[in-house]
């Protein structure tokens, strides 16, 4: 899934339990203002919050979803959790308000091969929590854990081409441009700017290594 614009509200605190949870082998993580912790049933009335915001939702479905469509998608990610040991999505905390979610899942549908080692990065937000620099801080520690812990080869991420504001996140983080293409999938509605099409950035492990530890070939 593309990530979308930076988008909160009040919600329940995070669980306080550090470390892996058992349900989805990924561990809670840490920033210096979020508490990132992997996506449950209990998160789904957060997840009908942010995907009903038509601003939130504007890159990637130009309109708000419904309940039931979010009900799908959220049974979808939690699937996603379950296919490869680590990877999945994170619901994120600033103490006892919900961010948003950021993800870390392996390669999936017709724009992303399947090849080991890869994952695809992606967060979204709820709106009045934006441009405080949340996505960056969530998705700089998903890119850590991705290389540190998780044994990632290369990490990816999807947006359109007109998503300015994913855009210049991904770079703040350090992604770099790798190529601009035309997607597969099939929407069921035509969402402003998608006649420009499609980008991916990535960065890969030896990068990522030579920028934080002057290491790699």
């Amino acid at each position: 899934m593309p990530p979308a614009d930076e988008s909160a509200a009040s919600a329940p605190n995070p669980p306080s339990a550090p470390g892996e949870d058992r349900r989805t082998a990924q561990p809670t993580l840490h920033t210096a203002r979020l508490t990132l912790v992997p996506l449950t049933d209990e998160h789904l009335e957060l997840e009908v919050e942010l995907d009903s915001d038509a601003e939130v939702m504007r890159y990637l479905t130009g309109r708000a979803l419904s309940r039931a469509e979010v009900e799908r998608a959220h049974r979808r990610r939690i699937a996603a959790a379950r296919k490869v040991p680590g990877l999945g999505f994170w619901v994120g905390f600033d103490g006892g308000d919900f961010i948003g979610w950021w993800i870390l899942q392996p390669p999936h549908g017709p724009d992303q091969p399947e090849v080991a080692g890869e994952a695809d990065l992606g967060f979204r937000l709820l709106r009045r929590h934006w441009r405080r620099g949340y996505a960056a801080e969530g998705t700089r520690e998903l890119i850590q854990y991705g290389f540190g812990g998780a044994g990632l080869d290369r990490i990816f991420a999807q947006t359109m081409a007109v998503n300015t504001p994913s855009r210049a996140t991904l770079a703040a983080v350090g992604l770099t441009f790798a190529r601009a293409f035309v997607s597969g999938d099939l929407y069921d509605d035509l969402v402003p700017g998608a006649e420009q099409g499609e980008v991916e950035y990535e960065i890969t492990r030896s990068t990522w290594q030579q920028r934080h530890h002057g290491t790699g070939p």
